[in-house]
């Protein structure tokens, strides 16, 4: 891998959570030694310098597979229920946005920032006069009497969804791997804003390698920082300004990530090309297994 800040090495901000989700991750590492094939739902293209190391240190068979995720049919099928049993308005809402105007932003599942933090985003979105789509979970309800009526706090959404809208103009993310392919295959910029585990170092790959994003806190010490509301305005109407020559740049690097992950899982394309020499390896193991009998 490329050179990284200390900082960003995952696991590392010496809290005891991250020390028991080392542990846990070690352990699981154990077992690689005793596997027969490798599975990494990553492409290629995106890692190739450690997707290399692996292979020359490791004897067994790896196989980058791409994203585990229906881009392509959810492309071909529109009727795909997006709503999760909850109302289509903000589709609808998107579809009613000029192109590339909207911040989608979404701090993932799990882990969450602080709720001083939280106030800080809420008000500067207020402040900064931004279209924006939010999911804010269990704080959906409080955000929306912050946030202003520029745009919408819902508690969830079909990312992959949204993200392949023509609206959406970037994409505040917390950088967990899975939202990292989706932002990446959707071709939207990113503001990164990390938390815990492999997100500083999703981040770091974001910023530096791909150079499809930029980091919301500069600051090394990013989880004892409180990035202010005045801050995150400035960074925000910046980000979304399509005239700005910087984010021109990284809308078009983007654009070109997206076209290299989208070859890489289209017939005769990377993750294709290993999806089906697993499969055949499987299958020539069945019956050389067979044979033995």
């Amino acid at each position: 891998i490329s050179s990284m800040r200390v900082v960003d090495f995952p696991l590392n901000d010496g809290s005891c959570r991250s020390k028991q989700l080392l542990q846990i991750s070690l352990k699981g590492f154990e077992w690689v030694s005793k596997a027969q094939h490798l599975l990494i739902t990553s492409i290629y293209e995106l890692e190739p310098q450690a997707i290399d190391v692996l292979k020359a240190e490791l004897s067994l068979p790896i196989y980058t597979i791409g994203p585990a995720i229906p881009y392509f049919s959810l492309e071909k099928n529109p009727t795909l229920s997006t709503t999760n049993g909850t109302s289509h308005s903000y589709m609808e809402w998107l579809d009613a946005q000029p192109d590339r105007s909207v911040l989608y932003i979404s701090q993932g599942s799990y882990f969450s920032v602080s709720r001083a933090q939280v106030d800080e985003i809420a008000f500067a979105l207020r402040e900064s006069d931004i279209r924006f789509l939010w999911v804010a979970r269990s704080e959906a309800s409080r955000l929306k009497e912050i946030c202003g009526s520029k745009g919408l706090v819902v508690t969830w959404c079909d990312q992959l969804r949204v993200l392949s809208h023509s609206s959406i103009g970037g994409f505040w993310s917390h950088c967990g791997w899975n939202s990292t392919k989706e932002g990446v295959l959707a071709g939207v910029p990113f503001l990164t804003f990390p938390i815990i585990m492999d997100q500083p170092i999703d981040s770091k790959m974001i910023v530096e390698d791909w150079k499809v994003g930029w980091r919301v806190n500069e600051d090394v010490n990013v989880n004892n920082t409180l990035v202010k509301k005045d801050e995150i305005v400035m960074l925000v109407q910046k980000f979304l300004d399509l005239n700005s020559e910087h984010a021109r740049e990284i809308r078009e690097r983007s654009k070109t990530l997206r076209q290299i992950c989208r070859r890489a899982i289209t017939n005769g394309g990377s993750a294709v090309t290993d999806l089906n020499a697993f499969v055949g390896d499987l299958m020539q193991t069945n019956i050389d297994s067979m044979n033995t009998l």
